[in-house]
């Protein structure tokens, strides 16, 4: 099938990862933020187009507060950096998911990153923050019935395409191929409506060490696999 398009990641295993050296769950964490870089990087030498990578759901509010705390700032920090990296590799930045929960100086970093960068072509990087797919689809289905109720929009009218676009991937193709590190194998509310004929692969290889051999391997995996999108 060749090189997917589109690859999409749950990045799963930073505390297990951590725990299994004796360090916090926060060492984790730090350690795959690090790793984004490498992986994104791989990516695009691997003639990949679009990577979208689960950073924090909705339900990540539930974890310790210490925890949560770390990861807003681990995201902060890496918003910090991102755009003299998109601007140096051409590479588009985007979020989705709710951001009006977060600080309002990192929605400020996040708009302004998303504007700064909005006509570099060379990749398409998309971070999933405070992000649930049943929320995302919630969302979308309010601005439709306000939509029709404002008679923007005809009932009539409303096709699978005409969801896809209320939904805050809708300049973004579906995902190709669809990875989940450290060895779960469920979707966890991550882009339900999108991954409807995306390929799965799933790892036990733990997100802080997943590194570019693991991507080609699933990469490989994945080109060898007959998409018939339902035919027999």
């Amino acid at each position: 099938m060749g090189v997917p398009k589109h690859v999409a990641i749950i990045l799963d295993g930073n505390g297990r990862w951590a725990k299994a050296k004796g360090l916090p769950r926060t060492a984790g964490h730090a350690a795959g933020a690090k790793n984004v870089r490498k992986v994104v990087e791989a990516a695009y030498h691997m003639g990949i187009r679009y990577m979208t990578l689960y950073a924090f759901s909705t339900e990540n509010w539930n974890r310790p507060e210490e925890e949560v705390a770390a990861l807003m700032n681990l995201l902060d920090n890496y918003l910090k950096t991102c755009l003299a990296e998109a601007k140096k590799n051409n590479m588009r930045v985007r979020v989705i998911g709710d951001i009006s929960r977060l600080d309002p100086a990192m929605q400020d970093k996040i708009r302004n990153l998303e504007e700064e960068s909005a006509n570099y072509t060379g990749f398409d990087l998309t971070f999933a923050i405070n992000y649930g797919s049943r929320d995302e689809i919630l969302r979308g289905v309010r601005k439709i019935a306000a939509d029709v109720k404002e008679g923007r929009l005809d009932i009539k009218e409303l096709e699978e395409e005409t969801i896809s676009r209320y939904l805050d991937t809708a300049d973004l193709p579906d995902p190709d191929l669809l990875i989940r590190t450290s060895g779960e194998q469920r979707l966890s509310n991550f882009l339900l409506w999108q991954l409807a004929y995306t390929e799965f692969y799933f790892t036990p290889v733990p997100w802080p060490v997943f590194g570019e051999k693991e991507l080609k391997e699933a990469v490989r995996v994945y080109e060898e696999r007959d998409r018939r999108y339902g035919k027999i």
